[in-house]
């Protein structure tokens, strides 16, 4: 069955494999790691040179504990790699002649890594993108806005494709132009928009500007990607007000697309798993942890084939479920979403923040704007250790704040986070506002 003519599994459910038993999901992953790693270890020269080095024999492999015997592959591995065979990189798997696309990092922290994709990479994503669409109530003639932007940021096209595959009018409006966003929304009755979470709050800043009450559109869902938020009960809540509509967090990144997505019951993105191994690893010892526990995502690939990963650090830390869900899914789903990033935590004082706790509590406080950033100087550094003693918040002050607002926020974050905040509350429209990538944490 083609791709223009495939069928949903059922009215609430695309595929199939959303409903596999444990058992199943289990007995697939295994099979398919088996050719996978055998696939990798013979046709990326960085894998190759690894499984050597680790005396692992792809074909010795018999239970997901064999994985184990494999080093983890960081962002770092595959800068090296670049660098070693530019400019596609050594963990490319596949001859240049049979890749069909080329991906790039956004290149906000280094020089943007291309990644390459094969058609089958390609099939795969926009479909996995339309499973989670058609889970989250996209449904075929629904009018679709994507937001997110197309110059060079993975998801536009990815959300596009997958848009199309369900059925829905897509409208491509890419991010920026944000008046234009707002009245095509009303004239062409937008029921579904995509972008990052820091772009809508944008979006209802402008329309309360222009006098637009944005409740009163036709959007029902408002889905999100790219940096924290939706999973963040803050920023969930506020952004849902804003919109009169509801919120779905869909997380993935460049180098897997997707990983998991919200469904309809919001409970937390719910992983592909018959797309990726999961494995969620205690950030120093980098051992398992249980089911409930917080720790590091790390992924391989069970059929990507141009850039494939295994074991990668995604860095971000989550809490697994793999109880399944009342809608009939089975595969597990990630509680909370992104709980911060494990080399965004900040320790003070002994205690570890996560910017991702600050912002559930600035967002969901009354008389904030949407905006806020955190502070990193020399002002709540221990001169003699150079330690964290605090941290400085910069919020905004909207039209309904109290006079007293820096002082109930501090006291609010204090009593929550146990950690000492120096707050700044700054004029509504001081802070800089984003279309894309918001950055949270800066040093000054």
């Amino acid at each position: 069955m083609t791709a223009e003519t495939k069928q949903p599994f059922s009215d609430t459910i695309w595929d199939e494999a959303e409903t596999w038993s444990r058992d199943r999901i289990e007995a697939f992953q295994l099979d398919a790691l088996k050719r996978q790693l055998a696939s990798v270890g013979t046709r990326s020269k960085h894998y190759s040179r690894v499984f050597r080095e680790s005396g692992f024999q792809p074909g010795d492999f018999r239970s997901f504990d064999d994985l184990a015997k494999l080093p983890l592959t960081r962002k770092g591995d595959y800068v090296a790699g670049l660098a070693e065979e530019p400019p596609f990189g050594s963990l490319a798997a596949i001859d240049l002649k049979d890749a069909a696309r080329i991906h790039f990092s956004s290149g906000t922290t280094a020089r943007p890594a291309p990644v390459l994709w094969t058609r089958h990479d390609l099939e795969r994503w926009a479909d996995l993108y339309a499973r989670y669409l058609y889970a989250q109530g996209l449904r075929k003639g629904d009018v679709f806005q994507c937001m997110f932007n197309y110059a060079w940021f993975v998801g536009g096209l990815g959300a596009t494709y997958g848009a199309e595959r369900v059925g829905a009018l897509v409208i491509p409006g890419s991010s920026g132009d944000t008046k234009r966003q707002i009245e095509t929304i009303f004239e062409y009755r937008t029921k579904v928009v995509i972008g990052t979470p820091s772009f809508m709050a944008h979006l209802a800043e402008t329309a309360e500007q222009m006098g637009v009450d944005l409740p009163s559109s036709p959007v029902e869902m408002v889905c999100v990607g790219g940096e924290p938020g939706a999973s963040i009960p803050g920023t969930r809540e506020r952004i849902e007000r804003q919109w009169g509509a509801k919120m779905f967090d869909c997380y993935g990144a460049l180098e897997c697309q997707p990983i998991g997505w919200d469904t309809a019951l919001q409970l937390g993105p719910q992983l592909a798993e018959d797309y990726i191994h999961v494995e969620i690893l205690n950030a120093d010892t980098l051992k398992p942890v249980a089911d409930g526990e917080r720790g590091v995502l790390v992924l391989t690939h069970l059929d990507k084939q141009a850039c494939p990963l295994v074991r990668w650090w995604t860095g971000d830390v989550v809490v697994r479920n793999r109880q399944g869900t009342p809608d009939g899914r089975t595969h597990a789903t990630l509680v909370g979403g992104v709980l911060g990033r494990a080399d965004d935590m900040l320790i003070i004082r002994g205690v570890n923040l996560f910017p991702t706790a600050v912002e559930d509590i600035v967002r969901a406080f009354p008389g904030t704007t949407n905006e806020y950033v955190l502070v990193i100087d020399d002002s709540v550094k221990d001169p003699k250790t150079g330690f964290l003693t605090g941290v400085k918040l910069r919020v905004e002050r909207a039209a309904d704040a109290p006079e007293d607002l820096e002082y109930a926020l501090t006291a609010k974050l204090r009593e929550k986070l146990q950690v000492r905040f120096h707050v700044e509350v700054l004029a509504a429209g001081t802070l800089p506002r984003t279309v894309h990538k918001a950055k949270r944490v800066i040093q000054e």
